[in-house]
Protein backbone atom coordinates (compact mmCIF):
# COMPACT_ATOMS: atom_id res chain seq x y z
CA UNK A 1 0.00 0.00 0.00
CA UNK A 2 0.90 3.63 -0.67
CA UNK A 3 -0.35 5.16 2.54
CA UNK A 4 1.67 2.40 4.23
CA UNK A 5 4.91 2.66 2.87
CA UNK A 6 5.18 6.33 4.25
CA UNK A 7 6.36 5.04 7.33
CA UNK A 8 8.73 2.24 8.32
CA UNK A 9 7.72 -0.16 11.36
CA UNK A 10 11.44 -0.90 11.94
CA UNK A 11 12.00 2.85 11.96
CA UNK A 12 9.41 4.24 13.80
CA UNK A 13 9.71 3.29 17.53
CA UNK A 14 12.84 4.34 17.43
CA UNK A 15 11.14 7.71 15.98
CA UNK A 16 7.58 7.69 18.17
CA UNK A 17 6.44 10.86 16.82
CA UNK A 18 6.24 10.35 13.23
CA UNK A 19 3.48 8.62 14.10
CA UNK A 20 1.61 11.47 14.90
CA UNK A 21 1.83 12.64 11.52
CA UNK A 22 1.31 8.99 10.38
CA UNK A 23 -2.35 9.47 12.32
CA UNK A 24 -3.27 12.91 10.99
CA UNK A 25 -2.14 11.65 7.00
CA UNK A 26 -4.57 8.29 7.43
CA UNK A 27 -6.91 10.49 9.30
CA UNK A 28 -7.02 13.12 6.40
CA UNK A 29 -7.21 10.49 3.50
CA UNK A 30 -9.87 8.22 5.33
CA UNK A 31 -12.12 10.93 6.05
CA UNK A 32 -12.52 12.62 2.99
CA UNK A 33 -12.64 8.93 0.86
CA UNK A 34 -15.45 7.59 3.02
CA UNK A 35 -17.38 11.16 2.56
CA UNK A 36 -16.29 10.66 -1.60
CA UNK A 37 -17.50 6.89 -1.50
CA UNK A 38 -20.03 5.70 1.32
CA UNK A 39 -21.29 9.24 2.44
CA UNK A 40 -24.60 8.40 4.75
CA UNK A 41 -22.01 5.66 6.49
CA UNK A 42 -18.66 7.96 6.10
CA UNK A 43 -18.59 7.85 10.08
CA UNK A 44 -17.76 4.74 10.39
CA UNK A 45 -16.13 3.80 6.72
CA UNK A 46 -13.62 6.63 7.97
CA UNK A 47 -12.67 4.47 11.08
CA UNK A 48 -12.11 1.36 8.93
CA UNK A 49 -9.92 3.24 6.58
CA UNK A 50 -7.88 4.42 9.06
CA UNK A 51 -7.22 1.08 10.87
CA UNK A 52 -6.68 -0.41 7.43
CA UNK A 53 -3.68 1.97 6.46
CA UNK A 54 -2.42 1.30 10.43
CA UNK A 55 -2.69 -2.01 10.94
CA UNK A 56 0.40 -3.71 8.49
CA UNK A 57 2.74 -1.08 10.71
CA UNK A 58 1.26 -1.81 14.06
CA UNK A 59 0.77 -5.71 13.05
CA UNK A 60 4.75 -5.88 12.16
CA UNK A 61 5.54 -3.67 15.88
CA UNK A 62 3.42 -6.44 18.25
CA UNK A 63 5.03 -9.49 16.45
CA UNK A 64 8.62 -8.07 17.08
CA UNK A 65 7.57 -6.95 20.52
CA UNK A 66 6.58 -10.93 21.52
CA UNK A 67 10.01 -12.04 19.75
CA UNK A 68 11.58 -9.54 22.16
CA UNK A 69 9.42 -11.49 25.16
CA UNK A 70 11.80 -14.68 23.74
CA UNK A 71 14.84 -12.77 24.00
CA UNK A 72 14.95 -10.39 26.62
CA UNK A 73 15.65 -12.25 30.34
CA UNK A 74 15.01 -9.32 32.30
CA UNK A 75 11.08 -8.64 32.74
CA UNK A 76 11.87 -4.71 33.25
CA UNK A 77 13.96 -4.77 29.72
CA UNK A 78 10.97 -6.05 28.60
CA UNK A 79 8.49 -3.82 29.48
CA UNK A 80 10.98 -0.79 28.87
CA UNK A 81 10.47 -1.98 25.08
CA UNK A 82 7.08 -2.05 25.41
CA UNK A 83 6.71 1.94 26.48
CA UNK A 84 8.26 2.67 23.24
CA UNK A 85 5.44 0.76 21.59
CA UNK A 86 2.98 2.63 23.73
CA UNK A 87 4.39 5.77 23.01
CA UNK A 88 4.41 5.62 19.05
CA UNK A 89 0.80 4.22 20.08
CA UNK A 90 -0.23 7.83 21.92
CA UNK A 91 1.37 9.58 19.39
CA UNK A 92 -0.58 8.07 16.62
CA UNK A 93 -4.40 8.31 18.38
CA UNK A 94 -3.21 11.76 19.11
CA UNK A 95 -2.29 12.55 15.66
CA UNK A 96 -5.78 11.29 14.93
CA UNK A 97 -7.32 13.05 17.05
CA UNK A 98 -6.40 16.23 16.06
CA UNK A 99 -6.90 15.93 12.07
CA UNK A 100 -10.21 15.01 12.62
CA UNK A 101 -10.75 17.83 15.72
CA UNK A 102 -9.70 20.42 12.90
CA UNK A 103 -11.91 18.91 10.40
CA UNK A 104 -14.96 18.79 12.23
CA UNK A 105 -13.71 22.52 13.18
CA UNK A 106 -12.96 23.59 9.61
CA UNK A 107 -14.73 21.75 7.57
CA UNK A 108 -18.41 23.06 6.14
CA UNK A 109 -21.60 22.19 8.30
CA UNK A 110 -22.74 19.78 5.45
CA UNK A 111 -19.98 17.47 5.33
CA UNK A 112 -19.42 17.46 9.24
CA UNK A 113 -22.93 16.33 9.90
CA UNK A 114 -22.61 12.87 7.85
CA UNK A 115 -18.97 12.10 8.71
CA UNK A 116 -19.50 12.69 12.42
CA UNK A 117 -23.24 11.15 12.52
CA UNK A 118 -22.77 8.18 14.68
CA UNK A 119 -20.16 10.02 16.87
CA UNK A 120 -22.34 12.88 17.53
CA UNK A 121 -24.99 9.94 18.36
CA UNK A 122 -22.63 8.68 21.18
CA UNK A 123 -21.34 11.33 22.40
CA UNK A 124 -25.79 11.93 23.48
CA UNK A 125 -25.88 8.43 24.29
CA UNK A 126 -23.21 9.06 27.14
CA UNK A 127 -24.25 12.38 28.25
CA UNK A 128 -27.95 10.94 29.01
CA UNK A 129 -26.04 7.54 30.27
CA UNK A 130 -24.12 9.81 33.43
CA UNK A 131 -27.43 12.52 33.42
CA UNK A 132 -29.38 12.73 36.26
CA UNK A 133 -28.95 12.82 40.13
CA UNK A 134 -25.95 10.38 41.23
CA UNK A 135 -22.67 11.32 43.82
CA UNK A 136 -19.23 11.40 42.88
CA UNK A 137 -18.20 8.36 43.87
CA UNK A 138 -21.13 6.58 41.96
CA UNK A 139 -20.19 8.53 38.79
CA UNK A 140 -16.80 7.19 39.45
CA UNK A 141 -17.37 3.58 39.72
CA UNK A 142 -20.26 4.03 36.81
CA UNK A 143 -16.67 4.97 34.57
CA UNK A 144 -14.70 2.67 36.03
CA UNK A 145 -16.49 -0.10 35.14
CA UNK A 146 -17.61 0.74 31.97
CA UNK A 147 -13.95 1.67 30.43
CA UNK A 148 -12.99 -1.55 32.12
CA UNK A 149 -15.56 -3.27 29.90
CA UNK A 150 -13.92 -1.21 27.15
CA UNK A 151 -10.27 -2.69 27.97
CA UNK A 152 -11.91 -5.85 28.04
CA UNK A 153 -12.82 -5.92 24.60
CA UNK A 154 -9.52 -4.21 23.06
CA UNK A 155 -7.90 -7.35 24.99
CA UNK A 156 -10.47 -9.84 23.22
CA UNK A 157 -9.97 -7.68 20.09
CA UNK A 158 -6.54 -8.45 19.95
CA UNK A 159 -6.45 -11.87 20.51
CA UNK A 160 -9.14 -12.70 18.22
CA UNK A 161 -7.75 -10.14 15.16
CA UNK A 162 -4.54 -9.34 16.21
CA UNK A 163 -4.89 -5.85 16.11
CA UNK A 164 -8.32 -5.55 16.52
CA UNK A 165 -8.16 -2.59 19.38
CA UNK A 166 -7.05 -0.22 16.79
CA UNK A 167 -10.34 -0.41 15.50
CA UNK A 168 -12.08 0.33 19.07
CA UNK A 169 -9.33 3.09 19.81
CA UNK A 170 -9.93 4.94 16.54
CA UNK A 171 -13.90 4.45 17.19
CA UNK A 172 -12.79 6.55 20.64
CA UNK A 173 -10.39 8.78 18.87
CA UNK A 174 -13.19 10.35 16.49
CA UNK A 175 -15.97 10.57 18.98
CA UNK A 176 -13.44 12.80 21.47
CA UNK A 177 -12.04 14.59 18.10
CA UNK A 178 -16.55 15.32 17.30
CA UNK A 179 -16.71 16.91 21.36
CA UNK A 180 -13.59 18.32 21.20
CA UNK A 181 -15.03 19.91 17.73
CA UNK A 182 -18.43 20.72 18.91
CA UNK A 183 -16.93 22.54 22.10
CA UNK A 184 -14.70 24.20 20.06
CA UNK A 185 -17.87 25.44 17.84
CA UNK A 186 -19.47 26.12 20.63
CA UNK A 187 -17.47 28.49 22.31
CA UNK A 188 -16.96 30.47 18.90
CA UNK A 189 -20.74 30.66 18.43
CA UNK A 190 -21.08 32.88 22.01
CA UNK A 191 -17.72 34.94 20.99
CA UNK A 192 -19.56 35.61 17.33
CA UNK A 193 -20.24 39.45 17.81
CA UNK A 194 -16.66 40.38 18.67
CA UNK A 195 -14.59 41.13 15.82
CA UNK A 196 -10.32 41.72 16.00
CA UNK A 197 -7.21 40.58 17.17
CA UNK A 198 -9.42 39.64 20.37
CA UNK A 199 -11.06 37.07 18.58
CA UNK A 200 -7.92 35.15 17.58
CA UNK A 201 -6.77 35.07 20.82
CA UNK A 202 -10.23 33.41 21.70
CA UNK A 203 -9.78 30.98 19.18
CA UNK A 204 -6.82 29.52 20.49
CA UNK A 205 -7.75 29.61 24.05
CA UNK A 206 -10.36 27.30 23.17
CA UNK A 207 -8.57 24.92 21.01
CA UNK A 208 -6.45 24.65 23.90
CA UNK A 209 -9.16 24.67 26.37
CA UNK A 210 -10.87 21.83 24.88
CA UNK A 211 -7.63 19.81 23.84
CA UNK A 212 -6.65 19.78 27.58
CA UNK A 213 -10.19 19.54 28.81
CA UNK A 214 -10.40 15.82 26.95
CA UNK A 215 -7.24 14.54 26.62
CA UNK A 216 -5.79 15.36 30.44
CA UNK A 217 -7.76 12.02 31.43
CA UNK A 218 -8.22 10.53 27.84
CA UNK A 219 -4.58 10.37 26.97
CA UNK A 220 -4.26 8.12 30.13
CA UNK A 221 -7.53 6.31 29.60
CA UNK A 222 -6.27 5.42 25.84
CA UNK A 223 -2.89 4.15 27.14
CA UNK A 224 -4.71 1.96 29.16
CA UNK A 225 -6.78 0.33 26.14
CA UNK A 226 -3.35 0.17 24.35
CA UNK A 227 -1.51 -1.65 27.05
CA UNK A 228 -4.23 -4.52 26.91
CA UNK A 229 -3.96 -4.42 23.06
CA UNK A 230 -0.34 -4.61 23.26
CA UNK A 231 -0.81 -7.79 25.35
CA UNK A 232 -3.32 -9.20 23.61
CA UNK A 233 -1.86 -8.83 20.26
CA UNK A 234 1.44 -10.69 21.78
CA UNK A 235 -0.77 -13.53 22.76
CA UNK A 236 -2.73 -13.74 19.58
CA UNK A 237 1.07 -13.76 17.86
CA UNK A 238 2.30 -16.20 20.31
CA UNK A 239 -0.19 -18.31 19.90
CA UNK A 240 0.22 -18.23 15.83
CA UNK A 241 3.58 -19.22 16.21
CA UNK A 242 2.98 -21.53 19.03
CA UNK A 243 5.31 -19.44 21.70
CA UNK A 244 2.26 -19.59 24.52
CA UNK A 245 3.96 -22.55 26.10
CA UNK A 246 7.03 -20.20 26.86
CA UNK A 247 5.90 -18.59 30.37
CA UNK A 248 7.89 -15.58 30.10
CA UNK A 249 5.18 -14.70 27.34
CA UNK A 250 2.59 -15.46 29.39
CA UNK A 251 3.49 -13.67 32.21
CA UNK A 252 4.85 -10.46 30.28
CA UNK A 253 1.08 -10.78 28.98
CA UNK A 254 -1.02 -10.90 32.29
CA UNK A 255 1.82 -8.19 33.83
CA UNK A 256 0.65 -6.07 31.08
CA UNK A 257 -2.56 -6.66 31.81
CA UNK A 258 -2.41 -5.85 35.80
CA UNK A 259 -0.86 -2.65 34.41
CA UNK A 260 -3.44 -1.24 32.04
CA UNK A 261 -6.08 -2.00 34.74
CA UNK A 262 -3.90 0.45 37.41
CA UNK A 263 -3.58 3.15 35.04
CA UNK A 264 -7.24 2.77 33.83
CA UNK A 265 -7.94 3.20 37.70
CA UNK A 266 -6.31 6.32 37.69
CA UNK A 267 -7.38 7.20 34.47
CA UNK A 268 -11.31 7.43 36.00
CA UNK A 269 -10.07 9.56 39.42
CA UNK A 270 -8.41 12.25 37.35
CA UNK A 271 -11.79 12.60 35.13
CA UNK A 272 -13.94 12.51 38.14
CA UNK A 273 -11.93 14.31 40.84
CA UNK A 274 -8.74 16.05 38.54
CA UNK A 275 -10.81 17.26 35.28
CA UNK A 276 -13.81 18.89 36.89
CA UNK A 277 -12.12 21.04 38.86
CA UNK A 278 -9.38 22.42 36.45
CA UNK A 279 -11.81 22.65 34.04
CA UNK A 280 -15.15 23.90 35.41
CA UNK A 281 -17.91 24.88 32.59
Amino acid sequence: MVLESLFNPFVVKKKPWEMFFAGCVYSFVGLFLSYLVFRELSGILMVFLIVMAAIPIVYNTIRKEEELDLEIKSEIGILKEHYKVLMFLLYFFTGTVVALTLSYIFLPTSMVEPIFKFQSQAIVSVSNHVSGNITQFGLFKGIFFNNLRVLFFCLVFSFLYGMGAIFILTWNASVVAAAMGNLVKTKLAALGSTVGFSVIGNYFSIGAFSFMRYMSHGIVEIAAYFIAGIAGGIISIAVIKHNLENEKVLYDSLDLIFISIAVLFVAAIIEVYVTPVLFIH
